[in-house]
């Protein structure tokens, strides 16, 4: 994959996109920026991502519903879901209704970055698969 790879954020706190989009850029990846739950849908029927990182309680639209979404416009997009409430149950919830993963907030740079390389390694494999 030559171009950089697409990730889209969604989070309703304003500050959590502030702070990630930098961190994202400076790793290579084109990053846009959504304020809440229904931005994001407007912008998924624009564009495809190659991965979304979604706030789960949001006061619109929620992360489930964004979940929900990607995974029946575009099923090879990996979402990473964010909350600040982790529990079990959401976790498990996210993850059977096909999230690619969860990380519970407060979290550090490094442990979304180590979550998108394991998503764009994935991606990496399954456009080999394809290819053959």
């Amino acid at each position: 994959m030559n171009d950089p790879l697409r990730i889209l954020v969604v989070d309703d706190e304003a500050i959590v996109g502030k702070r990630l989009k930098p961190i994202l850029e400076k790793s290579g990846y084109q990053v846009d920026v959504c304020e809440s739950g229904t931005l994001a849908l407007e912008r998924l029927s624009e564009k495809t991502f190659d991965i979304v990182v979604t706030d789960v309680r949001m006061d619109d639209v929620d992360g489930m519903q964004v979940l929900a979404r990607v995974l029946a416009t575009s099923p090879s997009t990996k979402v990473i879901i964010i909350t600040g409430y982790a529990t079990v149950e959401l976790a498990r919830e996210a993850l059977t209704k096909g999230a690619f993963d969860f990380i519970a907030k407060p979290f550090k740079p490094d442990d979304l970055r180590g979550v998108i390389s394991k998503a764009v390694a994935q991606l990496e494999a399954e456009s080999v698969s394809t290819v053959d």
